[in-house]
């Protein structure tokens, strides 16, 4: 395998890994090994960074308003199921 290859099986390895990262969800082992992939591989800094950033702005964002009508007969609808 060369080195590129390799590299690149690397970066596949911590995509699998990414979420729990993320979530720090990783075993401390696990976690160490993906911090120092993410010391020398700028492309995974990258994605690491930018779904960091995702994830805050889907938490900060405030959940989508319906209009009264619409979430009025939501509520029928839902009475009837249950």
């Amino acid at each position: 395998m060369t080195r590129h290859a390799l590299e690149h099986e690397i970066c596949r390895q911590l995509l699998r890994l990414l979420s729990d990262y993320i979530d720090d969800e990783l075993e401390a082992a696990l976690c160490r090994e993906v911090e120092a992939h993410l010391a020398v591989c700028e492309n995974c800094r990258i994605v690491v960074d930018t779904l960091r950033k995702t994830v805050l702005l889907y938490r900060s964002a405030y959940p989508p308003m319906l209009p009264a009508e619409v979430e009025e007969r939501l509520f029928k609808i839902l009475k009837c199921w249950i």
